[in-house]
């Protein structure tokens, strides 16, 4: 479902007709071609904070530029009060505004997993301040402190350095005047804030008070700063006229924000030094590597804003805000990974800078890293800024991006383990239109020999887009439709949108008004906006009893016609309003215990997620795993689903720009995410649909979705050679899900992306750094999509550091002096390598619906690597319970070295499956492909539980165009769930 709006019904007085006729009428009636109207979203200079804070970072730019020094930055500890608890970790310490004379705290604590958790608060403020806390922010509980393991002081006591970790590999200098800290990773430097100067902390105040250096006369210590760096007269006023910007009232467009609290944001720059890229900041639609905003080389005029909005085709190659956001950004050099995350649900803005080495010569040399003379060749700088909300930052560390992913989820949770289903391919639309739409199209998948595994309906299912109920003219047999599919072991799922229709016949909508858990506006009042039913009004999912509310409305007694087979769509949770400024919720509105609603803004849709996920629990008794797909995120989300990227277009450009975006989300953490297979909006040209439909078969989430106006383009409808073109690339998915399920399974455990850039597995390559274009699928499938109509052929950049087959053929790739191949892209594929040194477990036999499937045979494919080695795991469950968590799955080490193919049990599985399991959930491995053998074997020996079986394998070997052997042994009659070897004789 989407964005482009359509006229909602009609139940209001004519101004408010009149009022939404305007926010509606572009919509309504777009033009060929129709693209966002940016102006609906506000730029940098639109909002009052950003503008204020990019002002003292400008100001802090200057000064430093002129007095070729940080110190003038007015935020230092208090002479005397740093403090260490060595057992707890902690480091504690006074910190004072000086030229405001506003005392903080400050507090550092050092946790497990590399991690230091960054808090600072006023002293003494006039209220509190929101502070996201608890399992609204993070998985449980906090990751355990480690102790300190030493603390020296500089010699003129102007610097502090502490060593932690487990190695005592980890240190952090924290210096006093001015304040500002670094930590670094066996002595290399890998963050430092404060570099820059670019800390502010806009304190709480009366409203007859000016914010920060606004306040300052000529006399006071900022005067004296002006007069000491040559800042003129002009450009000191021009300062305070943008330090003073709209610090109780804020109008954009024709709506005011009343901003009863006035300004309460909070800036300050982070530094990698010696990195050249970072990543993360999703969701936008932009580079992997995000480029500068800021300083010389700037790419953006605009910071990236991260704003949950509902934004309709969006703009390519922009740093404008969209559905989700995650404040999380890390950043990569040969043996030091870096992240960051500002636990904060308000909006931000954030600059990214780029320095070469002679900025950092001629700026910082002196002092950066601290106690060093030697500055790295390149830096990257990234100015934060946050409108609201707590400084509550953690910082982790590692030596590759994988420990940052490790550290990152353990903090705000491990991705939730979807049902196997869920991992398929899904078809959906907006919409089909009744029973009998449903029933034809998924006979036309049988017909054609399609698999797919879920059929979705939009909102045009419901009752006058009531959530909860059926269209009962269109869909009068609801259960009836989703037995029907159930019984070919296929699911629906059904949109749950968080607007509810202001109608007191409609049950939700009266229980929760009665209850008093909807969002109210600034007065008091449950706020009444427009969406998709009309009139309509929010529940407040800060609320806990609002969440237990929203979550008993799943049950099968409540969500009347629904069935186990069907499952959730949250969709328009940013939340999207159409009336609303920047068509979403008054920033003013006001949430459980008066917390106005720019607060915990980014959060709101993954606590819709949340409760829709608790609902699936309550109505399952908690024994089936929920799918719930959601388009606004947050850091978490993750624990409770998968997430799409929205309202994309059926081109070209859209189809390449899902690549890097879906990189940005899946090393954010929120590892399910996928892009609508062929564009949402418009009519894809069949050869871009069949492209899409080749790269999407690779990505975590696999569905196809189209716009209501759209041509019908299921699978089936553009003839051949698409439609069998289509097939393969669907089919293909299915055999390649045990290994797909199998990431899932890796990425609860450590946070693993199951898309990834080339950089998680090559971090030693630095050619890999910035690319953004093609992926890694878990760590043995590469692959580059093609972007272009007619396009014959593509360039592959290929990591030199493994050997690489082709997919298809299991030719080797010839080596590359540059590391980049030229690889021919017929109508049929698109380049797709095999990595040498992975077994890649599938399943050959694709039935028209991944359930069926769980029982058959494997075939493991095993590709071996410059020393005649392979390494990878198979694992297998239920596929839909949560018996996996009392150790009923199957988690096999496969390993091919000295010739000898075997599987034993994983490290990770804490005792070996029963026999039961085995039974539930093992298969037999019927077959074995290896590639990159010099020779046929002359014997195959299979031994399992310690014995020989005198069982033949069937050998087969067929030599390739690069002079190497593939090897089938078929029926090796191994058993998966059991350890056991295959022995290739010479």
């Amino acid at each position: 479902m989407a964005s482009v709006r359509r006229k909602p019904t009609i139940s209001a007085g004519w101004k408010t007709q009149i009022a939404c006729a305007a926010v509606l009428l572009v919509a309504l009636f777009p033009a060929p071609g129709y693209m966002v109207k940016s102006d609906d979203f506000k730029r940098c200079d639109q909002s009052a904070f950003c503008v204020r804070q990019r002002a003292y970072a400008d100001f802090a730019d200057k000064v430093y530029n002129d007095s070729k020094d940080s110190r003038l930055s007015p935020y230092e500890l208090v002479a005397g009060s740093l403090k260490f608890d060595e057992k707890a970790g902690l480091v504690t310490a006074s910190l004072l505004d000086a030229e405001n004379k506003i005392p903080f705290s400050l507090s550092v604590s050092l946790l497990e997993r590399n991690t230091a958790r960054v808090q600072i608060k006023e002293t003494r403020p006039v209220k509190s301040r929101y502070e996201l806390s608890g399992d609204l922010a993070l998985a449980s509980e906090l990751p355990k402190s480690v102790p300190i393991s030493s603390s020296t002081n500089s010699k003129d006591s102007s610097e502090t350095t502490v060593v932690f970790g487990e190695k005592k590999q980890n240190s952090l200098v924290i210096r006093a005047k001015p304040f500002a800290f670094s930590l670094s990773v066996n002595n290399v430097p890998a963050v430092t804030f404060n570099e820059h100067g670019y800390f502010y902390y806009e304190h709480w105040r009366e409203k007859d008070v000016a914010a920060g250096l606004a306040n300052q006369d000529a006399s006071s210590s900022s005067g004296d700063l002006v007069v000491e760096t040559g800042i003129t007269d002009d450009e000191e006023k021009k300062l305070k006229e943008a330090l003073n910007k709209d610090l109780w009232e804020e109008t954009f467009k024709s709506t005011t924000d009343s901003k009863p609290n006035g300004p309460a944001s909070m800036g300050f720059d982070i530094s990698f030094p010696g990195s050249s890229n970072v990543y993360g900041l999703p969701e936008h639609a932009a580079n992997f590597s995000l480029l500068p905003t800021r300083g010389k080389g700037k790419v953006y005029d605009d910071p990236y804003r991260l704003y949950n909005l509902d934004v309709a085709e969006y703009i390519l190659d922009s740093p404008m805000a969209l559905y989700g956001s995650i404040p999380f950004m890390f950043s990569h050099k040969k043996g030091v990974s870096a992240g960051l995350y500002w636990m904060n649900a308000a909006e931000m803005w954030v600059d990214v800078e780029k320095h070469d080495e002679s900025d950092i010569l001629s700026k910082a040399s002196k002092w950066l890293p601290f106690g060093s003379h030697k500055a790295p060749k390149a830096s990257t700088t990234a100015h934060w800024m946050a409108e609201s909300g707590a400084f509550d930052v953690f910082i982790f560390l590692g030596t590759k991006p994988m420990d940052i992913f490790d550290s990152f989820t353990a903090l705000t949770g491990r991705p939730v383990l979807p049902q196997h289903f869920a991992v398929a391919y899904h078809q959906c639309r907006w919409n089909y239109i009744d029973e009998q739409d449903v029933a034809d199209v998924d006979a036309n998948f049988d017909k054609f020999d399609i698999p797919y595994d879920v059929l979705w309906l939009d909102i045009e299912h419901t009752d006058g887009k009531r959530y909860f109920t059926w269209d009962s003219a269109k869909f009068p047999n609801s259960e009836q439709m989703q037995n029907n599919l159930a019984v070919k072991g296929r699911k629906m799922v059904t949109i749950i949108d968080p607007h509810i229709k202001r109608d007191d016949s409609y049950k939700v909508y009266k229980e929760a008004k009665d209850l008093g858990i909807f969002i109210k506006d600034k007065n008091g009042n449950d706020v009444d906006g427009w969406c998709w039913p009309g009139s309509s009004s929010w529940i407040d999912y800060t609320d806990e009893k609002a969440r237990k509310y929203w979550a008993e409305r799943f049950k099968f007694s409540e969500y009347k016609g629904s069935t186990p087979s069907l499952f959730t769509w949250n969709d328009m949770n940013e939340p999207s309003v159409f009336t609303g400024p920047e068509i979403t919720m008054p920033k003013d509105a006001l949430h459980n215990g008066g917390v106005e609603h720019r607060d915990v803004h980014n959060v709101y849709g993954t606590l819709l997620h949340r409760s829709s996920y608790e609902g699936h629990l309550l109505r399952s008794d908690n024994k089936e795993r929920p799918f719930i797909l959601s388009r606004a995120f947050f850091a978490g989300t993750q624990r409770y689903g998968a997430i799409w990227t929205g309202d994309n277009f059926a081109k070209w450009d859209h189809l390449e720009a899902s690549v890097p975006m879906l990189l940005s989300v899946g090393t954010s953490g929120v590892v399910f995410s996928g892009a609508d297979v062929g564009g949402f909006f418009g009519n894809p040209e069949p050869d871009l649909l069949v492209r899409w439909y080749q790269v999407a078969a690779f990505q975590p989430f696999f569905r196809a979705h189209a716009h209501i106006d759209t041509k019908r383009r299921e699978p089936w409808l553009f003839g051949e050679p698409y439609t069998s073109l289509i097939r393969a690339a669907i089919r293909e998915r299915y055999k390649i899900l045990p290994y797909i399920y199998t990431l899932f399974a890796e990425a609860t455990r450590s946070g693993a992306p199951i898309m990834r850039p080339l950089l998680a597995e090559f971090p030693e390559d630095e050619a890999t750094f910035a690319i953004g274009d093609q992926f890694m699928l878990g760590s043995g499938i590469l692959v580059k999509p093609v972007i272009s109509k007619d396009q014959e052929s593509v360039n592959v950049y290929v990591p030199q550091a493994s050997v690489w087959y082709d997919y298809h053929t299991h030719a080797k790739l010839a080596a590359s002096t540059s590391g980049h191949v030229t690889i021919k892209t017929p109508q049929e594929r698109i380049p797709v390598l095999l990595r040498g040194g992975s077994i890649i477990p599938r399943r050959e036999r694709v039935r028209r619906a991944s359930n069926l499937m769980l029982r058959d045979p494997y075939t493991l494919w095993v590709a071996l690597d410059q020393q005649g080695q392979a390494h990878g795991e198979l694992y297998a469950d239920d596929g839909h319970t949560f018996q996996y968590q009392e150790n009923k799955y199957i988690l096999s080490a496969l390993s091919y070295t000295h010739n000898t193919l075997s599987s034993t049990l994983h490290t990770t599985q804490t005792s070996a499956p029963s026999e039961s399991t085995i039974t539930e959930v093992g298969s037999r491995v019927e077959r074995l492909v290896i590639v990159g053998l010099k020779t046929a074997p002359k014997r195959v020996v299979v031994t399992e539980g310690g014995k020989k079986s005198d069982r033949e394998v069937l050998v087969e070997s067929e030599k390739l165009a690069d002079g190497l052997v593939r090897v089938t042994l078929r029926d090796p009659a191994v058993i998966v769930g059991r350890e056991w070897e295959v022995k290739l004789e010479f």
